[in-house]
């Protein structure tokens, strides 16, 4: 079957505020961010996509954007169930202000209970988005054949659980898993199982550096609820 290479955005505004954007619209990436995504057409250069499925998120859009121009025949997808969670009243808030909720304990110790208020639940996020991929395999290598390679661009929770379920990992363990702004994930699926290729892939170890304080801008910006 297919091989996906997994996206998240690249660094946004959100990120570096430490706000949880959710689906907010307006979300675009930072002077940073598009740094990122100006940067995947060489790091994708030995791969050659079939194609590209992005949430309809801007933030999504912008990273892949460098991509497509650099293969002006590769195709583009939109792909509602990979956007980011629904948060519902918990968009737009700070990080740090959410970490005094109760339900946040929930999301990191517990998250297959985890039901955001006015939003969607943790599992029906997961359950949506691995949904897609499957279809999104089955379609891919119907018309590219089961060698075929396409790039998925996604959010940081919605990475996270795909993985897990990849993994065979339980929903409760995925608050385990990292993934930085603008890093490739890729995984194979065979019909027997899948196998992760890479994980959080940047190229760099920039990221591994000391943070300046627990709760600062560069602290959140692993993004998500689920955001160390």
């Amino acid at each position: 079957m297919a091989t996906l290479i997994l996206v998240r955005h690249g660094r946004s505004t959100a990120n570096t505020s430490g706000v949880l954007a959710g689906r907010m619209p307006g979300v675009r990436l930072d002077e940073r961010g598009l740094a990122q995504a100006a940067g995947l057409p060489e790091r994708l250069a030995g791969v050659a996509p079939a194609a590209v499925v992005t949430s309809p998120l801007e933030r999504c859009r912008e990273t892949v954007q460098p991509l497509l121009d650099a293969s002006p025949g590769l195709a583009l997808h939109t792909e509602e169930r990979i956007s980011e969670c629904d948060y519902g009243e918990w968009s737009g808030r700070k990080l740090a202000e959410l970490s005094e909720e109760p339900l946040m304990s929930v999301v990191q110790q517990h998250p297959s209970a985890a039901a955001f208020p006015g939003g969607e639940s943790m599992p029906a996020m997961q359950a949506r988005a691995v949904a897609a991929v499957r279809d999104w395999n089955a379609r891919i290598e119907a018309e590219h054949g089961e060698h075929a390679v396409y790039v998925m661009c996604s959010h940081g929770d919605v990475i996270k659980s795909v993985v897990a379920d990849a993994l065979g990992m339980h929903l409760d363990l995925f608050q385990r898993i990292h993934v930085d702004p603008c890093s490739l994930t890729a995984i194979r699926y065979t019909r027997l199982r899948p196998f992760l290729l890479r994980l959080g892939d940047t190229g760099e170890f920039g990221s591994l550096a000391p943070r300046e304080k627990p709760g600062s801008a560069e602290a959140a910006v692993g993004g998500g609820a689920g955001a160390p």
